[in-house]
């Protein structure tokens, strides 16, 4: 099993991007969310998950390690193939699925292309108690928007910081909840790293 490939991007799309890693190009299927964050870089490391089936076989690429264990954990599920999860993981951020999982909001789940009321209470059912000990935890939910800490997050991950570092970082500042913009969440952050 591969664990991660780092390489020059050649191509990026939206539904899959090619990786040129030791004179070879690969062909690896990626989310909006992992495609959003690597469009504009030139090398990249994703973490890889391969599907071997009799006829093809196809690698998932992931900019996270948590967005490829919930996509693991998706797999697991029945009725939910890597197409599917990969179109859940495009959907909604890693964030918004395991909260969906946790509060047991079947409506958010349901909202996805392909995924309907049946397939959603089984995602609930089969992983409401995986999800905590498999590492994608949610935390600080609804404190702050997720999409101000991602932004933050990227943005100091591009700037050099460590992404472990910055995520505690961003996690102690959220707990406050007196961030009002992404601006000043990473004002806040830089004075702490």
């Amino acid at each position: 099993m591969y664990e991660y490939i780092k390489g020059i991007l050649i191509e990026a799309t939206p539904a899959y991007v090619v990786v040129e890693c030791g004179g070879i190009g690969y062909n690896i299927h990626v989310s909006l969310n992992t495609y959003s964050k690597i469009a504009s870089e030139r090398e990249v490391l994703l973490y890889i998950h391969q599907v071997i089936r009799e006829d093809v076989h196809l690698f998932y690429g992931f900019f996270t390690k948590e967005e490829r264990s919930l996509f693991r954990s998706l797999i697991s599920v029945s009725g939910i193939g890597a197409n599917t999860a990969n179109v859940m993981l495009s959907s909604m951020s890693v964030e918004e699925i395991t909260g969906a999982i946790v509060t047991e909001n079947v409506n958010a789940i349901k909202s996805v292309k392909g995924i309907g009321i049946k397939t959603a209470q089984r995602v609930i059912i089969e992983l409401k108690d995986k999800v905590g000990k498999e590492g994608v935890v949610l935390e600080n939910m609804g404190v702050l928007s997720n999409t101000m800490k991602e932004e933050a997050l990227a943005a100091l991950v591009m700037l050099g910081f460590a992404r472990a570092q910055v995520v505690k970082t961003l996690d102690k500042i959220c707990a406050t909840g007196s961030v009002s913009s992404v601006e000043e969440l990473i004002k806040l952050a830089l004075k702490q790293l």
